[in-house]
């Protein structure tokens, strides 16, 4: 499917860079010997009943110095894409990054300022994990020229699951996470899971119109995958649940695109885990992923419908 088809189902990362800085801009992701409160006793032990290994890809290692990681992969891009301009902004991915202390958390925010080519920063954290002097921190590298994301994951609305999912913290920490971290000049991306076993539609679209009636930049549209070692993964292997078929997946994901407003962007409707740790879905293989895109975009197209055609709040935008 060609771009231009693309832009006019949703509104994409890569269409966003593209609008703002005019050229190709990479995501940079780096794992750094971060923790969670959720897994260091703060609030619980284990981390939520899929975590695994805290999402470290396996490519990377927090052994490797921030520094060598960001070189390396600048290089290997450059490589990739030869001759073309290309922009980067440094994902923080791995575990909750902006829970440590403050002047350990600048050291490693302030590493992205070394590299011209860097134009932002992408920090992945919990909505619990947000205390107003880091805000502030963050904030104030949009002085420094870096545009700054913060990446909360919400994934269901639904309290019920959030406890399920031994996740620590409520919807409530979620809204007013995004409320003050919208105070300042810092964009905001939702992450959300499709497929807990035990919710029905209607909590999958209740968390997509929550997301869609707060003042949320991005989101990113996750199926649940199962890993070994997890408790998820136990309480798969004794068949207590089977993963979401791919069909209705596609079908739930095309259904909360056309739910969220226009201006926001789509950061992902895909999802992948470690291959060889992966009990299910199949579909949630690095190798499905530009399938699985695939399919939601054709969906989009037979329905005739894309991104923002059934948002319930288009009178908070002016449409």
């Amino acid at each position: 499917m060609q771009q231009t088809e693309t832009k006019k189902l949703y509104y994409s990362l890569k269409d966003y860079f593209l609008d703002k800085y005019g050229t190709r801009v990479q995501k940079i992701t780096v794992a750094l010997p971060f923790t969670c409160p959720n897994i260091d006793g703060t609030k619980g032990r284990g981390g939520c009943i899929y975590c695994y290994a805290g999402s470290i890809p396996p490519n990377l290692s927090p052994t490797v110095p921030l520094r060598k990681q960001i070189e390396n992969a600048i290089m290997r891009y450059k490589r990739r894409f030869k001759n073309k301009k290309v922009l980067f902004t440094v994902y923080y991915q791995s575990y909750s990054n902006t829970y440590g202390d403050l002047d350990y958390l600048k050291s490693v925010y302030d590493v992205a300022l070394e590299f011209d080519e860097v134009v932002g920063i992408d920090v992945g954290t919990r909505p619990d994990c947000a205390p107003e002097e880091v805000l502030d921190l963050l904030a104030s590298y949009t002085d420094k020229g870096l545009e700054v994301w913060v990446e909360y994951g919400l994934q269901s609305a639904n309290f019920e699951s959030l406890k399920r999912i031994n996740r620590q913290h409520g919807v409530s920490d979620f809204v007013d996470a995004v409320l003050r971290t919208k105070r300042r000049p810092l964009k905001v991306a939702a992450h959300i899971i499709v497929g807990l076993p035990w919710e029905t539609e209607e909590d999958v679209y209740e968390t997509a119109k929550m997301v869609a009636a707060l003042p949320i930049d991005g989101l990113k549209i996750h199926p649940l995958y199962i890993m070994d070692y997890t408790p998820l993964g136990e309480m798969y292997k004794r068949g207590e649940f089977q993963p979401m078929p791919l069909e209705k997946y596609v079908k739930l994901a095309a259904d909360i695109i056309e739910m969220m407003p226009p201006q926001m962007v789509i950061m992902r409707f895909t999802a992948e885990g470690h291959d060889d740790k992966l009990l299910a879905p199949e579909y949630c293989r690095p190798s499905w992923k530009n399938r699985v895109r695939q399919m939601v975009e054709e969906e989009l197209l037979r329905r005739g419908t894309k991104q923002g055609s059934r948002n319930p709040f288009f009178h908070h935008y002016g449409v």
